[in-house]
């Protein structure tokens, strides 16, 4: 298997938000679905402010991220055919879209619905839309379609480095993959 050279790699701190903001996502995707099937409880109540915590975390994470990628040329390209190219643009630009969308979704039904955010139990956060029954119901399904849809893309992203790992074995897997140390003789 070859092994892209340090040029080919993507630097220390995108690498980090990478893998900090794909393991938030999932847990939250995780927490979302676990928690909606609870009954109305203390515990359920206390989850549901983890989630929210949990978005508007994700929220600020995409937002330094997508500042670092704007000032920040990611590796050049490795050989592959125009579409996986163009399918790879593609996902990303989705997914980038949807780090943001979906916890805008979450915090705009939170609002509507009059369930103020707090974030981590100390800063409150302004209501993004105005209370308004009909609008939150309007909105509710919407935060969970637009979950679905970020959890569908970011498992063809992984499916598709998977794929490249071990079927074209061509080192895309090892760009974003986090060292310990230097491995370069």
């Amino acid at each position: 298997m070859s092994h892209p050279s340090n040029s080919l790699r993507y630097s220390p701190p995108a690498i980090a938000m990478h893998w900090l903001l794909a393991v938030a996502i999932a847990m939250s995707l995780a927490l979302g679905w676990y928690m909606t099937e609870l009954p109305v409880s203390p515990q359920r109540l206390k989850l549901y402010n983890w989630h929210k915590w949990a978005g508007i975390t994700i929220l600020g994470l995409s937002a330094l991220r997508l500042l670092w990628r704007l000032g920040h040329r990611p590796p050049a390209d490795l050989p592959m055919p125009a579409w996986q190219r163009a399918a790879a643009h593609g996902t990303h630009t989705l997914m980038y879209l949807l780090f943001f969308a979906v916890p805008l979704a979450g915090w705009a039904y939170s609002s509507a619905a009059g369930f103020p955010i707090v974030v981590y139990g100390v800063l409150p956060l302004p209501d993004w839309v105005p209370a308004d029954k009909a609008l939150a119901e309007a909105i509710k399904p919407w935060h969970g379609r637009l979950a679905y849809l970020l959890a569908f893309v970011v498992l063809a992203h992984v499916a598709a480095a998977i794929k490249h790992h071990f079927i074209d074995r061509d080192g895309l897997i090892d760009r974003m993959w986090p060292r310990l140390k230097d491995t370069a003789s």
